[in-house]
């Protein structure tokens, strides 16, 4: 396990906006409580509550991967987006401390949906 700090900083913030994804034309997610995660040089990932993703939309794969700094991640796809939206989604469902906040949400990879979009909240 590594903690993020000046040689990998890692921030998590509640993101205001309105963040919808929608995927094979139907939409995954909807939510006004997103976290933005700014993971060193890399883009910005949304993380969105569980209880704001259509879950019967996904399916879990046995696809798992390693971060030293968040943990094991889990993986789901979208079946009905088909080869593209394979492992399209992850979770850590147990992130190491550091990075706590996301338990219990989910990302997405933006090449494997068709549209992670952020709106004005209302």
């Amino acid at each position: 396990m590594k903690t993020p700090g000046p040689d990998h900083p890692i921030t998590i913030t509640p993101n205001r906006q309105r963040v919808l994804v929608k995927a094979a034309g139907a939409l995954i997610a909807d939510t006004r409580e997103a976290l933005t995660l700014q993971e060193a040089a890399y883009p910005p990932v949304y993380y969105i509550p569980r209880k704001d993703v259509d879950m019967k939309l996904l399916q879990r794969t046995d696809h798992s991967s390693h971060c030293p700094y968040k943990g094991d991640a889990s993986y789901y796809s979208v079946p009905s987006g088909g080869e593209k939206s394979v492992n399209a989604v992850w979770s850590y469902e147990n992130p190491y401390p550091a990075v706590a906040q996301i338990k219990d949400y989910v990302a997405f990879y933006p090449s494997r949906v068709d549209a992670i979009e952020e709106r004005p909240a209302v």
